[in-house]
């Protein structure tokens, strides 16, 4: 072997060297910050995809996405709930109060049905807020989730001052609600539930023109006179499109 071969490979073992003391740290650095994520096999890096946004429609009000006030309330354990504990999960919103005679029963009992179906999701909830807050205590409110089977600890049913309430429904949601002298229970309400994505926008499926729904039908009224089939259809309806948010 000549002496030009041996300076050869001395300046090859050189050059890796160099690039070893040079690169490797940075590219062991990029690793750890995520930069570079090695994939074990072809089913991890499928499992890696990103999610994509569903057909739902986004709600918009004067050509912009409708997205959930800021609101803080207290829930039936007693504690401080904002609109901020619901970040990251997609929840149905209702207006009810619990000495309701007619439609609340029914529209509670529909989102057990639900509260069910994704029970082990973590990031789904309910937001209830009663329109009738002089009566409905966390207490009563506590007692009243017992009643009905409420186990999912991203379900609040809140109460606090009367007229933030009131302006959160008619205003923030655009679900009516009125104290009512004449109306069963003292109080009216819509009977409708609102569905919300993980970043806090309002959101609905589309019917047959094209339009947003806007909103879900928690109880059908008595002048549609539809049987229960058309009520499960309906809450079938609000339970497919909780998938689709779920897995946007």
């Amino acid at each position: 072997m000549s002496k030009n071969t041996n300076y050869s490979y001395i300046g090859i073992a050189f050059v890796i060297l160099v690039f070893g003391i040079l690169f490797i740290p940075k590219i062991i650095d990029r690793i750890s910050n995520k930069d570079i994520i090695r994939h074990e096999s072809r089913s991890d890096f499928a499992d890696d995809k990103k999610s994509t946004t569903s057909d739902l429609a986004f709600i918009e009000i004067n050509g912009e996405p409708k997205k959930v006030p800021a609101f803080s309330f207290t829930d039936q354990q007693g504690k401080t709930i904002t609109n901020k504990d619901y970040e990251g999960k997609v929840y149905v919103v209702e207006f009810f109060f619990t000495t309701c005679p007619t439609i609340c029963p029914r529209m509670n009992e529909n989102l057990i049905q639900i509260q069910n179906t994704f029970k082990d999701f973590n990031d789904f909830g309910v937001a209830s807020f009663t329109i009738n807050p002089d009566y409905d205590t966390p207490e009563i409110l506590k007692a009243y989730a017992d009643k009905y089977g409420v186990t999912n600890p991203n379900w609040h049913l809140m109460t606090g001052d009367k007229e933030t309430i009131y302006k959160l429904s008619n205003e923030g949601f655009n679900l009516y609600s009125a104290e009512e002298a004449d109306a069963a229970g003292g109080f009216e309400h819509s009977g409708n539930f609102a569905l919300i994505d993980k970043n806090g926008y309002l959101r609905s499926r589309k019917d047959d023109f094209g339009n947003p729904i806007i909103y879900y039908r928690g109880i059908v009224s008595e002048a549609e006179q539809v049987d229960d089939e058309g009520v499960k259809e309906e809450i079938s309806i609000l339970k497919e499109d909780i998938k689709k948010l779920l897995n946007e």
